[in-house]
């Protein structure tokens, strides 16, 4: 059964290579295309339909680019579809998901200080929550409010925020902040899927057909397409943020959340403002480190504001601390880690423990048994470059103290 945790390891490594090729592939013609519409200029000499043209260089060649507000006259020879990027990084990203959060939940999902959750209760809220926050966000888009761009997005900003409370309350730190990602990137890959593709065909087919298409399509497929530049650099971040326990280990995580969001607005507007030849707003980006600082500050409160507990044991992680090698391999993590995995390292120039993870008490060691396992016994990757000079024998010990938990009670994670 341990072979199944390395196994398990290489699918998850695959899977976020995948996420990773995709969502660049899909972040990098949203931001292009934005780009270009914002930069689109009026001149007479276009032809009939035309909105605006621009000029461009790359690659030692110049580009002659047109767009038609609605659709040329009619259908061209070749079409080119922009929409696979936007359904491979929202697959790859489920993936993972349920490789990481789904596979492991009893690990990984579940705040064992919060609700009391079983891992298939955990997972149908997750899932459950992914098609609630399309589901508000199509009718608020659908409803009269729908009709003012900005007072639409106010609205979602509120959605999103009380959407970061809530996960906050259920998951742990690491699965909140990574559902928040997922929970609005649901969004934008839906408005992509159900929306704009489907707008586009419309055209596609009435200019097919010697109709005039109608206008409004290309208006609502132009506002999903605004609403999922915005909420970009947001979800980079949250999908990056389990590498970084500062921003997802606090209670206040969800407010830190909040202000991401506004964060992404304001170098957006930069970025949008520049490319639409409307001036540099220059002041977002010192609203940017203001927010920024506000951010680092949340994150280091002193703990008696945090009201900081400790959390219990979950019945897999129970196994590992009660296995007959475990104070073996105690030994060996707590000699060879604890310098730097600890709430105040001794390790010259760490200041914080890696990623959070301490090894200070027997609890604290048994939570990262799989980790410990992967990283110490399996892999060298741990202690890094070997520093502390872990020995052959005590990786060893590590992989018998896991296998053992693992052979003896049929755990998996």
């Amino acid at each position: 059964m341990y072979e199944y945790a390395v196994a398990w390891e290489w699918l998850s490594f695959a899977a976020r290579w995948l996420h990773v090729i995709t969502a660049i592939a899909w972040i990098g013609s949203s931001f292009y295309f934005i780009a270009l519409d914002l930069g689109l200029v009026k001149r007479p000499h276009l032809p009939p339909g035309a909105y605006g043209e621009e000029w461009q260089v790359h690659g030692g060649g110049f580009y002659h680019i047109q767009k038609y507000l609605v659709a040329p006259a009619q259908m061209p020879e070749h079409l080119t579809w922009f929409k696979w990027e936007s359904y491979a990084t929202w697959l790859s990203g489920f993936l993972m998901l349920a490789i990481v959060y789904y596979g492991g939940a009893d690990l990984f999902l579940i705040d064992h200080a919060g609700m009391a959750l079983q891992p298939w209760q955990a997972i149908c809220l997750s899932l459950a929550s992914l098609g609630f926050g399309w589901i508000v966000y199509d009718l608020l888009c659908k409803s009269p409010i729908g009709n003012s761009t900005w007072g639409l997005m106010a609205l979602l900003y509120v959605v999103l925020v009380a959407m970061a409370w809530g996960y906050s309350q259920v998951f742990t730190g690491r699965a909140a902040f990574l559902h928040l990602g997922a929970f609005t990137a649901t969004i934008m890959s839906a408005n992509v899927f159900m929306i704009i593709i489907p707008n586009q065909k419309i055209v596609v087919a009435d200019l097919i057909a010697g109709r005039t298409p109608d206008p409004k399509y290309g208006r609502i497929a132009k506002q999903r397409s605004l609403h999922n530049n915005y909420l970009t650099l947001p979800v980079i971040f949250f999908m990056l943020s389990n590498h970084y326990p500062l921003a997802f280990g606090t209670q206040f995580s969800w407010i830190i959340a909040a202000l991401v969001f506004l964060m992404g607005v304001t170098i957006r507007h930069w970025f949008n403002t520049t490319h639409a030849r409307k001036g540099r707003p220059t002041w977002t980006w010192l609203v940017t480190v203001i927010l920024f600082i506000v951010i680092i500050w949340l994150s280091t409160v002193p703990k008696v504001l945090t009201g900081e507990t400790d959390v219990a044991l979950s019945p897999v992680q129970q196994r590992f601390a009660s296995d007959v090698h475990f104070a073996a391999a105690r030994d060996v993590v707590q000699g060879r880690c604890a310098m730097c995995h600890a709430a105040e390292p001794v390790w010259e120039g760490i200041s914080f423990a890696p990623k959070g993870v301490r090894f200070e008490t027997d609890a604290d060691i048994a939570r990262h048994a799989h980790e410990i396992y992967i990283q110490a016994g399996r892999s060298h990757a741990m202690p890094p470059g070997n520093i502390t000079a872990i020995t052959p024998e005590e990786r060893k010990l590590l992989t018998a103290w896991y296998q053992s938990a693992v052979d003896g009670a049929g755990a998996t994670r």
